[in-house]
């Protein structure tokens, strides 16, 4: 990850056709209020779906909300990607894996999760996320570990334990971990998985890799859905709103504007606003009326900081390779 450049002067150019230093500028708000909007709305995910899951239960969920999104995906992608689907399709293992990982396996377990422990919790243990990528990395596929990254995966997961024992040690030890919290672990573990294959995958562009991903779920999902009981349709004005609302915003617009910013942005420094997530689901859940404790705020803070301090031999490269191109 890396920070965003926030110097919007213009800068010289030897090409008169090149952009001037005022539309690269606004090229450059543009990206970042899209980053903005895109992580709002994937908090919007986790306060929304922890309403839906008391009245759409979770397998349902995921298969409504990838089946409604799965259309407006697909057409999104055809008409800005254009795809050589041919080609797409011929890595089909790859993206079997990443749909079970990603839209199946983290979605599930995620709102699973959401019937035991409450959105903010559930998003506090997520911000680990970028942490235990950074160690899986390593593992998996050999990217350099620093001791300053092994420093920032252990104050991270200091934070998620604070967060998980509510501050308490004594009590965690006495009666473990909550199965709200031990969902979401497992979630973030998923992710990151998902997070390796994307790396070792053949690349193919994200809007066209995502709408596959919703069909295999969707495809892989029916029969198991109805198997266990049929579809559950939502029951309430209430629970149709949060539907459409998961089903359009995290699952289509996110990606549109995540990958609209990529087009400004370097990746490193789109990745720094994911930590946002946990900031606006804490502001929406305030908003809501829910009230935090102090072993929140504090976890929270320090999961935060240590994936600062996780990615900061990132920062350094970044800043280097500014300096250079400059």
């Amino acid at each position: 990850m890396d920070s965003i450049d926030a110097e919007l002067k213009p800068q010289p150019s030897s090409n008169p056709g090149a952009p001037s230093g005022r539309d690269q500028g606004r090229k450059r708000v543009v990206a970042v209020l899209s980053l903005l909007g895109a992580t709002l709305f994937w908090a919007g995910n986790y306060v929304v779906g922890a309403g839906a899951v008391q009245s759409i239960e979770p397998l349902s969920l995921v298969f409504l909300r990838w089946t409604i999104a799965l259309v407006p995906l697909l057409v999104i992608a055809q008409m800005v990607e254009r795809p050589h689907w041919r080609s797409v399709l011929g890595a089909w293992p790859w993206l079997l894996a990443l749909s079970v990982c990603g839209l199946l396996g983290y979605n599930l377990l995620l709102y699973f999760a959401l019937e035991h422990t409450d959105a903010f919790n559930a998003s506090l243990i997520n911000a680990f996320n970028p942490a235990l990528i950074t160690l899986a990395a390593a593992v998996f596929l050999r990217e350099r570990l620093t001791p300053l990254s092994v420093a920032g995966v252990l104050i991270a997961l200091a934070g998620v334990l604070i967060v998980i024992s509510g501050g308490d040690a004594g009590r965690l030890l006495a009666t473990g971990f909550g199965t709200g919290e031990m969902l979401m672990v497992g979630a973030v573990v998923v992710w990151t998985a998902y997070t390796v294959i994307g790396r070792l995958a053949p690349k193919i562009p994200p809007i066209t890799a995502t709408a596959v991903q919703a069909a295999v779920a969707v495809v892989l999902l029916a029969p198991v859905r109805f198997a266990t009981g049929g579809l559950a349709l939502p029951s309430t004005g209430n629970a149709l709103a949060s539907l459409l609302f998961i089903a359009v915003f995290p699952s289509v617009l996110s990606y549109l504007l995540w990958n609209r910013a990529l087009t400004v942005l370097p990746a490193g420094g789109a990745g720094v606003f994911l930590n946002l997530i946990t900031v606006f689901t804490a502001v929406l859940t305030i908003l809501a009326g829910h009230v935090h404790t102090a072993a929140q705020l504090l976890g929270g803070a320090i999961v935060i900081g240590g994936v600062v301090v996780t990615n900061a031999p990132n920062f350094r490269r970044q800043r280097k390779a500014r300096r250079v191109q400059g």
